[in-house]
């Protein structure tokens, strides 16, 4: 989670730079612990997939510092779209090598706090994912996951951004709370979109989707041979997380968004940019 009492995307450089000297603060996150989360996975683990030769083509990390309920709603966007996929928790992505990262085609990394993340990640796990996808592997980043790829010396991240590091979305000075915030896309629509706490990817990629003050809230581009992708807001999210905002999108216009930005990291295609 983001810190409320600091909202604007262009302090979190001069706050970063203050706290560093003293204490480390948690910065990078997105998501709500209101958030309802629902049933459990039943995809198969890294540890499962181990002993098999059969790997699907997405993993998502679903480890510390991730939101359970999060994790469960990009599952069901992927259930939905019928896209097999594995999980792996923290300890599983810290055994996982190199090698094996590149049996997938696409690492999804899902809303929560990308500093807990990175806490629970060893710097030999993040080299791997790095290097995984400068070989080739795709990223998907949604919210704490567009966090954790960018480059930082506070951070255990992945600097798939070469060298960029991404502030806080203003939210047009309204806070950190979790909002319906309009979307901006280069067609013309426009769509309401939950977001909290989510970054906004000024200076690295291309401009799929903008904020309502033109920044960056989608970008995708090339990291190495690798395709990614990064949203700072939450399309996965189910009606329920809805409770007491205005919307002027459905929750199931807002999930096929999710499933397009899956669909195209995956296969590592571009999507429409400005």
């Amino acid at each position: 989670m983001r810190l409320p009492s600091f909202s604007a995307g262009a302090l979190r450089s001069v706050i970063l730079i203050a706290v560093a000297i003293v204490v480390p603060i948690t910065f990078t996150g997105c998501g709500s612990s209101t958030f309802s989360d629902p049933a459990a996975s039943k995809a198969p683990t890294a540890s499962m997939l181990a002993q098999t030769t059969s790997v699907p083509p997405i993993l998502l990390f679903n480890g510390t510092g991730t939101l359970a309920a999060d994790v469960s709603a990009w599952e069901t966007i992927l259930n939905s779209h019928k896209l097999t996929y594995a999980t792996a928790n923290s300890s599983e992505m810290n055994s996982m090598t190199e090698t094996k990262l590149k049996t997938y085609k696409l690492l999804m990394v899902p809303g929560g706090n990308s500093a807990t993340i990175g806490k629970y990640l060893t710097k030999t796990a993040t080299a791997n994912i790095h290097n995984a996808v400068q070989a080739g592997l795709h990223y998907f980043g949604g919210c704490a996951g567009g966090f954790l790829a960018e480059d930082s010396s506070i951070y255990n991240v992945l600097n798939l951004t070469s060298g960029v590091w991404f502030n806080l979305y203003n939210n047009g000075g309204k806070g950190t709370g979790l909002t319906a915030v309009e979307i901006s896309y280069p067609n013309g629509t426009k769509l309401d979109q939950l977001w909290q706490d989510g970054p906004e990817f000024a200076g690295w990629g291309s401009i799929v989707a903008k904020y309502p003050d033109n920044t960056p809230a989608v970008v995708e581009g090339k990291s190495g041979l690798g395709w990614v992708i990064l949203c700072g807001f939450h399309p996965e999210a189910p009606t329920s997380w809805r409770n007491g905002l205005t919307f002027t999108t459905s929750a199931a216009v807002d999930n096929a968004y999710a499933g397009k930005l899956v669909t195209y990291a995956l296969n590592g295609t571009w999507l429409p940019h400005f």
